[in-house]
């Protein structure tokens, strides 16, 4: 956590903790793998370790633009990246690379999760998969983010286990 916990109420360390822990987990799925094997997709699904780096900074930097300026400031907040390449290594890419990106978005979020008013709220953006007119607040997006990390840690744990057995817990 790069924001001091002494500058944090208890619920924001709370979740910059929990955060955190979830994007070490998310991390360590990469640890010694060359670009190759982040970039492989051993399981029948198309994901791979380095792809879901990718796509979990991309989140966490959309939502967080979300969290400041809403449904309007989320467009392009991932740098118009197309829907597949965002969860995969196009040329050109390495996942150190990729970590290097995470890290400095997962500083941004911090510093803005110590500094935003948790209450503020936004109309979602529309789409098929939110309620028309309903409203997240900066801590529904926060929760939102520690839920897609904890998600794709997940993933890209089973995918690193079927590259070489390597388990991010246990």
């Amino acid at each position: 956590m790069s924001v001091s916990a002494k500058t944090l109420t208890r619920e924001r360390a709370d979740l910059l903790e929990t955060l955190a822990k979830h994007r070490h987990f998310l991390r360590y799925t990469a640890q010694g793998l060359t670009d190759e094997q982040a970039a492989a997709t051993p399981t029948t699904s198309a994901l791979c370790v380095g792809g879901l780096i990718k796509h979990v900074a991309l989140t966490e930097k959309s939502w967080m633009a979300f969290a400041v300026g809403g449904a309007a400031a989320m467009t392009g907040a991932d740098g118009e990246t197309d829907w597949a390449d965002g969860f995969r290594m196009t040329p050109g890419e390495t996942v150190e690379g990729l970590l290097k990106e995470y890290e400095e978005v997962a500083r941004r979020t911090d510093e803005l999760v110590a500094t935003l008013d948790l209450d503020t709220a936004h109309a979602l953006p529309e789409a098929p998969w939110f309620e028309q007119g309903a409203t997240w607040s900066v801590r529904r997006v926060v929760l939102h983010v520690i839920a897609e990390t904890s998600q794709h840690a997940g993933h890209a744990d089973i995918i690193r286990e079927t590259l070489d057995g390597q388990r991010t817990m246990g």
